[in-house]
Parts: C-alpha cells; structure tokens; sequence
C-alpha cells in the first residue's frame, strides 16, 4: 500500500534555520519569568521565549545548534517539522525546566519522538527524557493490550519517525500477542466434561477473547493493517479476524455512504480490507462482501481488488440474497441501472468451480486456483435467486437481449427444480421489450423448459400472447402429453408408457403433429395479430380431438402392439 498518502516524503527531521521574521510571542506560567529570556525558538509560526542554560544540559541538538553562534547573545531559531508540533516540544522544554508532568498513553509517543528530535539521550544527561519515554512505552504500556492500541493511534501523526524508533512495531506486536494469548484463555474457559467422561468445546457458551476487536476501529487503515498481519501470523482464528475487518468497516462508513462525495482515503480503505480478507470461505458473510463490492464499483477501485471479491463471493454464492446482487452501475458505465456484468462474471465464477481434491485453504482451491464444485442444494439455492434477479431487471429498457440470456444461462439446465421463475422472467422482459422480432422472441424462449413448468405457469403459457407461436405449440404438446398420461399410462412403479398405435389405425380426418406443426408455422406467417388467441384454441382443439380419437382406437388394439414405446417427436428445432 502507498504509504504516501499518511505522511509527506519530504519530511525533514532535524532542520534547524535561523528565523528572519517576526512573529507572535508566547509566554507560559511555568517559566523562570524573574530571569531575561536569551533565546527565542519558533514553532509552527509560534515563538517561544526561553533560556540557554536549561535547553542545552538536556538536549544535544540545541547544543550543537548553539555552538555555531557562540557569539551571539539574542539567538533567534526556528524549528521545523517537529514530531507531535508544539505541544510536544512543550512538553520537552517543561522537562528541561525540571516541571513534573505526568507520562500517559496520550503523550507517550511523542515524547519518545521529540526525545530523539531534539537528542534527549543519556549521552548529554542521566535519566533523560529519551530513556524514561522508552521506559514508560516497554513497562507499562507494553503490558496492557487497550494501551498499546491508544498509543498507536496516537502514532498516526508521528510517522515515518514513529516507525523508525519501532514504537509502532513494539506496539502492534504486544497487541498480537496478547490477542492470541486472549483467544487461547477463552478457548479454555469453554472446555467441559461431557457425561461420558471424554473433553469437549461448549459451543454454547459465548466466547469472550474477542473484546479486543472493537477497540481496533479507532485505528486508521495503515495501522489496522498492521495490526491484522500480525495476529494473523500469531495464529489468530480467522473468523475473530473477519468479524474484526466487518466491525471496522462498517464504523468507518457510518456517517456516510462511501457514493456522497467519495475520498482518496476511502478508497484505500476498501482496498485494503479486500486485502485483509482470510482466505478462509464463510469468515465474513457474503453480504458485507457484496457492500465491499458496492463500494469498490463506486469508487473505482483497482481490477485486482473487484476480482478478488467477486471470487470470494462466487464461492458462496447460495447464502446470498436479492437485494446484494442488485449492485448498481457505476457513472462510467450508464447502460443499464443494475450492473449486470460484474453478476455475470460472478455467476460463472460460482458455475464453473471445478473438482478439487487439494483443499489447504478454507475455500478448497487446488494448484489452479479453482474451487470445489457447489452441492446440489446450494445451485438449486441459486437457480432461485438468479430467476428473481432476472425478473428484478428484466424491465429496464437497457438491459440488451444477449446479457438477459447469458445471465439466465449460466447455470446448468440441472439446477432448476421448476422453470416458472424462469418463464415469469422472460414474460416480463418480453413485456418491457415489445420491439423485440419473431426470431428474437424465439431465441428468448429457448431458454425455458416448458416440461418443468407448473399446471399454473403452463396454462399461462398456453394464453400468452407475447410468446412466440412455436414456444404455445409446445407449450400445447406437452400439455397433451400430460394429458395421455394422466388418462391411461401412468405407473407408479416405473416412467410413463404410451402404448404404439400402428399408421391404419388413424383416421384420415385427423391431422398428424408434425403436420400440425407445419400448419401452424404456416399460419403464424399470415394471422392477424388479433386472430392468434383463435389460431391456438385451434391448435389445442386439433390436438385434443386426435387425443379423443387415440382414446377410443386404443381399445381395440391388437395384443400384439402392448408394450411397444414411441418416443416424442421433436418440436422446435434448437
């Protein structure tokens, strides 16, 4: 991650010039106001009237500053980039004075900071500022896990020089390791005997070791980066580093959605947290993964980052819902409301996991990077929610005929139970795109298997008037199919039969289906738009009377003949 952005690479340590200009003057109660001020030192455009002798038995680069004006008897210096500003330069000069002040959490990293600014080691003083600082941060706040987060965040402001004097490093370090150490303590307090003697894990008890996660979100992002890595590497469950990433995230995007005049800074965030994720499947729910999804389409986030969720997502795809896959497009794109192709990607991700039999990481992915195949609930799961996202965008008049099918395509024809969301799908796209040609609409419905549609959706079907005719032929086929069926072949104990009946048997009034077929492609081409309810009552008029006629000649059929299959004559040409 750029660093850049948290602090200035110009950042000058120790650049120490002889001030020019004038500027305010700044007396405190607790200098020697009886004794004439010999020296003046600006700060951040502040002056500061003090005394020579106090500055330099203490700090080591007033004293090598002031050696090359020896002479001088009113010196004038101006300090710049001091870590922590004025106030801790403060703080330091009160040391230098001998005025008692307290070492907290809030001050601590600053002094340790202007310490090494301004040389306060042992070198030019016993028991200086250096030391004592660096004795406070190992003794006491090292000790306590809620210390060490305060005084990293009181690190922000002091970086890169916090970093280098290892404060952070100290610090994130005693956090991880007392995480861990939290962590195992609770996983032992939920250790029983069962009845039989043998020592299991309450998973009914509420694990407490996880206090700690939402005291990380006062941290800003570079500094929970480093946090996380660390517990990580100490061993940390993931699922306590996933909630830890979602309590943080959703603290940090609270005031505000990350749409209403979005920042450089939260870009980074989601970045980030993409990065931070486990590898671990079902560590954070899919939903916080779609927002960070959201997020990333919105502030256009790098392709590594939307990959990388769009690939966490398709791997649990079943436990998603509705309202996480409507992702709205971003300005740049503006075709469609929804954006439709990040959930195709995601739906081919979640299609086309392959056999794995390598399973190191939690998501089971094998030397190329492909995931264990979903159970057939899970595609049954998702059959469902892809109908309903299709019947969702199905309306908007963007929305091109090839995205509508490659969406509605993508699963295998296997993981529909029932096509009736599906068909509800079409007919309201069919609806909203009216301008749609013959062949269009017939492409459309190729989509459907009107075998698996309900009594319900088949009967609609068959009176659809924006169907094309051949999708109502079959639609009326396979009614009469059910219809044979239901009337004298049905059998519990195996699949339907329908008895052969020999060519002589029909009677030459009654039509064939193929010429049926033929009839109504004939007929289609020179109806009236108007007349097309007629042309199928027709058709189904037809096809029952044949029915009727089959009924009666069945009877009568020769021994000879039981027994023997048909198969279904094919009825529109794929």
């Amino acid at each position: 991650m750029d660093r850049s952005f948290f602090h200035h690479e110009d950042h000058q340590r120790h650049a120490l010039v002889p001030v020019c200009s004038s500027s305010p003057l700044r007396h405190t109660n607790w200098m020697l106001s009886d004794v004439p001020s010999d020296i003046t030192i600006e700060i951040d455009g502040i002056s500061l009237a003090l005394h020579k002798f106090p500055l330099l038995s203490r700090c080591g680069r007033i004293r090598k500053l002031l050696a090359q004006h020896r002479n001088a008897e009113n010196i004038k210096l101006e300090l710049l980039n001091v870590p922590g500003g004025l106030n801790s330069f403060e703080l330091a000069v009160k040391f230098c004075y001998g005025i008692n002040f307290e070492i907290t959490t809030t001050n601590v990293a600053q002094l340790c900071c202007i310490s090494d600014y301004l040389e306060m080691s042992e070198e030019y003083s016993n028991e200086n500022l250096s030391l004592r600082s660096e004795s406070y941060l190992e003794t006491v706040v090292c000790k306590s896990l809620e210390m060490c987060i305060e005084v990293l965040h009181q690190c922000e402001n002091l970086l890169p020089l916090a970093d280098e004097l290892k404060i952070v490093g100290k610090c994130v370090d005693s956090i991880a390791s007392k995480a861990y150490a939290e962590q195992v303590a609770s996983s032992f307090s939920r250790l029983e005997y069962s009845s039989s003697g043998r020592l299991h894990m309450n998973k009914q008890v509420t694990c407490k070791g996880d206090w700690w996660i939402e005291d990380l979100s006062v941290l800003r992002i570079d500094m929970y980066q480093k946090v996380i890595e660390a517990i990580r590497c100490r061993g940390v469950r993931p699922e306590s580093i996933g909630t830890s990433l979602v309590n943080y995230t959703e603290r940090l995007f609270k005031r505000k959605p990350s749409y209403i005049n979005p920042t450089y800074e939260e870009k980074v965030v989601i970045e980030t947290i993409s990065a931070l994720l486990p590898q671990e499947k079902c560590t954070v729910p899919v939903s916080f993964l779609f927002g960070l999804l959201r997020s990333a389409v919105m502030l256009d986030c790098n392709i590594s980052c939307k990959l990388n969720l769009e690939r966490r997502i398709g791997a649990q795809l079943d436990m998603a819902t509705l309202d996480d896959l409507l992702i709205p497009s971003s300005k740049s794109s503006g075709e469609t409301l929804f954006d439709v192709d990040t959930v195709h990607r995601i739906l081919v991700i979640f299609a086309q996991q392959d056999d794995s039999e390598d399973g190191e990481l939690g998501y089971d992915y094998d030397s190329e990077g492909s995931i264990d195949p979903p159970s057939q609930s899970a595609l049954v799961k998702v059959a469902k929610l892809v109908d309903s996202y299709l019947a969702e965008i199905a309306p908007d008049g963007n929305l091109s005929l090839g995205k509508f099918i490659a969406v509605a395509d993508t699963l295998p024809g296997y993981a529909r139970v029932t096509d009736d969301g599906l068909y509800r799908a079409v007919d309201i796209y069919l609806k909203a795109h009216q301008g749609l040609s013959d062949a269009e609409r017939r492409r459309l419905c190729k989509l459907i298997d009107f075998q698996k549609l309900s009594e319900e959706a088949t009967a609609h079907a068959a009176q659809n008037d924006r169907l094309p005719v051949q999708a109502v032929v079959q639609v009326l086929y396979i009614e009469q199919i059910k219809l044979r069926n239901a009337l004298c072949c049905t059998t519990p104990e195996g699949p339907q039969k329908v008895p052969y009946l020999p060519h002589q048997l029909y009677a030459s009034p009654v039509i064939t289906l193929r010429d049926l077929i033929m009839n109504a492609k004939i007929e289609s081409s020179i109806c009236i738009e108007n007349d097309r309810k007629h042309f199928r009552r027709s058709i189904r008029l037809a096809i029952y009377n044949r029915e009727v006629f089959q009924m009666h000649q069945v009877q009568s059929i020769p021994d000879q003949y039981n027994g023997i299959l048909i198969t279904e004559p094919e009825i529109l040409p794929k």
